[in-house]
């Protein structure tokens, strides 16, 4: 049996060949191909990030009046998140992609940016990947995952899922914001799916799921791809434009991100300009105290952020034992904070693991080859930035909610007939999606788990780490008026 796997439930055969005993694809009872097909299918549900990322840093304006080039940040974000996704594949042999994490480049980009330069806002994210490098190195960030109580791990693994889902609703426009206080969201347009677009969403994710029941093979990439394509000839019949066009003006039936037209010129040339633009001057322009707190925002951000998609990725993979511990536990930390690091030198923004990786996984993949296919396909973008618009948000949102159903199936492994755990798990589950964070869910369970569970005469059960992170969540949840007593 393999030692790089933690279920210890299967009798696998033995490797066929250097190459799958390395990535012990065989022993994970998947195949090259099916290795490759998810590899496909998360490049092609994250391609997205090419161009959402440059939209949402691009669109802050430092405290010097500058912007961040738009093609320069596209190119400089495919590049980071291939090398990160196949660096992490090769050392993890996980099938866990990366790419710039939208929690922390929206943060950097409204709420950094307007106290220091966009070199000094990647230099507080490089010392956030160093931090957070060192915890891994030193075996402390083990130390805290491993005090988490598996029903937290398995909420967390749920909450992601609903999370998940819930982007995809969003992003698809199945559900929108009413512009009210109640109820602030609501189905499509006025109560009705209403739009082309939206309609696709449906379609797809009917036909998806109908594929995967039906146990077809391939069944993501297929619903993908037919998607995709009805998507381009409903374009090209029609023509309905972005929703947002270049003048401000709202499409309310237009495509919400991408949209789906072949380009005349697939090509260009990556702008990488913006690698090493980093500057470590913001302590000094907003004082240490200011500058720590910021660090602490992203660190507390990037590391919980991370741990908790990867459990729920492990978990969803079958590679996650009893504990919810996982193949290369202590080298998948690592490189997820070197992740922070590159990401800050190169000005893409953090770089972490990317809970559309589940695409992947529930498309068969088990190793880190699905993380080389995906990596390569990045670094490709990089040449080919116009040819990722080609796949529509709503397209790619259909195999998001597909994802999070798969996941939030792991609730049948928490016993939830006991009050004191039931509420942390309600809490971690019902936080992440209800406020768009992963971090702020696990930080609603470890509070909540601590104070119940303690208060319920069960507080010898608890890890004096469990602890400390709780009290560190108390500091996250309440840095805005730290903030502001520290300026």
């Amino acid at each position: 049996m393999s030692t790089e796997t933690t279920t210890g439930q299967r009798s696998a055969p033995g490797p066929r060949n250097g190459f799958d005993r390395f990535f012990d694809i065989t022993g994970r009872g998947s195949t090259l191909g099916t290795e490759i097909r998810g590899g496909v299918v998360t490049f092609v549900t994250m391609a997205y990030i090419v161009i959402l990322n440059p939209i949402i840093l691009s669109s802050g304006t430092d405290v010097a009046g500058d912007r961040l080039p738009f093609g320069a940040v596209a190119a400089v974000t495919a590049l980071t998140a291939g090398v990160m996704t196949i660096v992490f594949g090769l050392v993890t042999r996980l099938p866990f992609a990366f790419a710039a994490g939208l929690g922390i480049n929206s943060f950097l980009a409204v709420s950094v940016v307007g106290q220091v330069t966009w070199p000094e806002a990647m230099g507080l994210v490089l010392i956030n990947g160093a931090i957070i490098v060192i915890l891994a190195a030193t075996g402390l960030r083990r130390m805290i995952f491993d005090a988490v109580p598996l029903a937290l791990k398995t909420a967390i693994t749920v909450g992601i899922g609903l999370f998940i889902a819930f982007i995809g609703f969003v992003d698809s426009g199945f559900v929108t914001s009413t512009g009210s206080s109640s109820p602030p969201v609501g189905l499509g347009e006025a109560g009705s799916v209403a739009t082309v677009p939206t309609l696709l969403f449906v379609l797809t994710l009917l036909l998806t799921a109908v594929l995967m029941a039906r146990k077809v093979r391939g069944a993501m990439l297929i619903g993908l791809i037919s998607g995709t394509v009805a998507a381009v000839i409903v374009e090209a019949i029609w023509h309905l434009g972005p929703r947002v066009g270049t003048d401000g003006a709202i499409n309310p039936n237009g495509w919400s991100l991408t949209v789906p037209t072949i380009p005349g010129n697939p090509f260009s040339l990556p702008d990488l300009s913006l690698i090493g633009q980093v500057s470590f001057g913001g302590f000094e322009r907003i004082g240490i105290l200011a500058a720590t707190m910021l660090v602490f925002t992203l660190v507390f951000t990037n590391f919980f952020d991370a741990m908790g998609t990867m459990t729920g990725l492990s978990r969803e993979a079958g590679l996650a034992n009893e504990k919810g511990d996982f193949p290369r536990l202590r080298s998948a930390l690592i490189v997820e904070g070197v992740g922070a690091v590159v990401g800050g030198y190169t000005s893409s923004s953090s770089n972490t693991v990317f809970i559309e990786s589940g695409s992947g996984i529930g498309e068969g993949a088990r190793t880190g080859v699905a993380n080389i296919v995906t990596g390569l396909l990045f670094v490709l973008a990089m040449f080919f930035t116009p040819l990722t618009t080609i796949v529509p948000t709503e397209i790619a949102s259909a195999a998001l909610v597909m994802v999070g159903a798969l996941m939030m199936a792991q609730i049948r492994h928490i016993d939830l007939t006991e009050l004191s755990a039931l509420i942390p798990v309600f809490l971690t589950v019902t936080v992440m999606p209800l406020t768009y964070s992963i971090a702020n869910g696990i930080g609603a369970g470890f509070i909540s788990w601590v104070v119940i569970r303690s208060l319920s005469g069960r507080g010898r059960e608890i890890s004096p780490l469990l602890w400390i992170v709780a009290a560190g969540f108390v500091v996250f949840f309440a840095r805005g008026p730290i903030e502001s007593l520290l300026t």
